[in-house]
């Protein structure tokens, strides 16, 4: 398969750890992996850890223009084959839904006409919330793709819906939608 550029977005849930293990899986299959990490995923994972495993500048704030000439968010908007948010949180969600621009991330969602797959995860009444789920049917129908979550133990104790997938079936189902 060709190299695609893949945009992985990082919010700000405990699962953030396993986009270092996504964007390497990534990066093995030849794809480039521009990472965009919110405030609140860098409290759970180090730019530096996606800048070393991506090979590639992390944009962590909209006036991170690393790349030059025109804004870096729209450079890497229009150059996407993909867009994946892993972990997607409620508060990511709401924000796509409601056309909410006010960081990176969110602003190059707005920004791209790449497809978007979103691996959720957040605590089991959170993701079972009404506006939650009003959220995921707003972006469904827009064309956004989930994948999971899945159910079993939470990191705060509880059980439920809340997971985020494998990484294994995220990077899966990122490369069958590259095809």
């Amino acid at each position: 398969m060709k190299s695609k550029t893949i945009l992985l977005g990082v919010t700000g849930s405990i699962a953030a750890y396993k986009s270092a293990d996504i964007a390497s899986r990534l990066v093995k299959l030849g794809h480039s992996v521009h990472a965009i990490i919110t405030a609140d995923g860098a409290h759970f994972i180090t730019p530096l850890t996606l800048k070393t495993l991506t090979r590639n500048p992390v944009i962590a704030s909209l006036y991170d223009e690393e790349l030059g000439g025109r804004p870096t968010h729209i450079q890497l908007a229009e150059a996407a084959d993909l867009l994946l948010i892993a972990p997607a949180t409620a508060n990511v969600l709401a924000k796509l839904a409601h056309g909410i621009a006010d960081d990176a991330l969110s602003t190059i969602a707005l920004a791209t006409s790449a497809p978007i797959l979103a691996a959720p995860a957040m605590n089991n009444k959170m993701w079972d919330h009404p506006a939650t789920q009003e959220n995921v049917r707003i972006l469904k129908k827009r064309g956004v793709r989930f994948i999971g979550p899945e159910e079993g133990l939470l990191a705060c104790g509880s059980k439920g819906v809340g997971r985020l997938c494998d990484p294994d079936e995220i990077v899966k189902t990122a490369a069958a939608m590259l095809k």
